[in-house]
């Protein structure tokens, strides 16, 4: 069983390409990792700023959000998993509510569903957007208790493939 971490980025994109083609027909769930609206309030400092959770909105306006972004989340995910299917993979989408940051998330999935590899790209889409960020892969690398396989973009790719050959040239 593969965990790939799915975020929708070129880096997402090339993890699964990657995988797809190390390992073809290989098991696969892909995750996208949301964050509950409460926990996104707080992390951002939200909370902290005078605001409580009554003042930015009620329960029901957070189960809303909640719910929306859970929706984003899943259709991310699926995504994803087309995308590794259509590359030869056995594949379904997972989402998940971060718990604590995102590769804390992406470890507990990937312990869940007993995942022998955890891939994920150097880093995500930028801003709110995305939690997938190169810290996460860091993280995962750093913390995990099986394997980690980390892929770059085929942009970030062929940036070091040309900074390693400027490094290698004669001078």
């Amino acid at each position: 069983m593969i965990l790939v971490a799915y975020d929708g980025s070129a880096d997402a994109h090339a993890a699964i390409d990657r995988v797809a083609r190390l390992m073809p027909g290989a098991t696969t769930t892909v995750l996208t990792v949301w964050e509950p609206y409460v926990d996104m309030l707080a992390r951002t400092g939200a909370l902290g700023m005078g605001m409580s959770v009554g003042s930015a909105g009620t329960y029901a306006d957070a189960q809303r959000i909640d719910a929306a972004n859970r929706e984003r989340a899943l259709a991310k995910a699926t995504e994803g998993a087309g995308r590794a299917t259509a590359a030869g993979l056995v594949a379904e989408a997972r989402c998940e509510g971060r718990e604590g940051d995102v590769a804390n998330t992406v470890l507990v999935v990937a312990a869940a569903v007993d995942a022998d590899l955890v891939v994920v790209g150097t880093r995500g889409l930028g801003g709110v957007r995305s939690f997938l960020l190169g810290s996460v892969s860091h993280a995962l690398v750093q913390h995990a208790d099986r394997a980690v396989m980390v892929v770059p973009s085929p942009a970030l790719a062929a940036q070091r493939h040309e900074h390693v050959r400027s490094i290698r040239a004669p001078a």
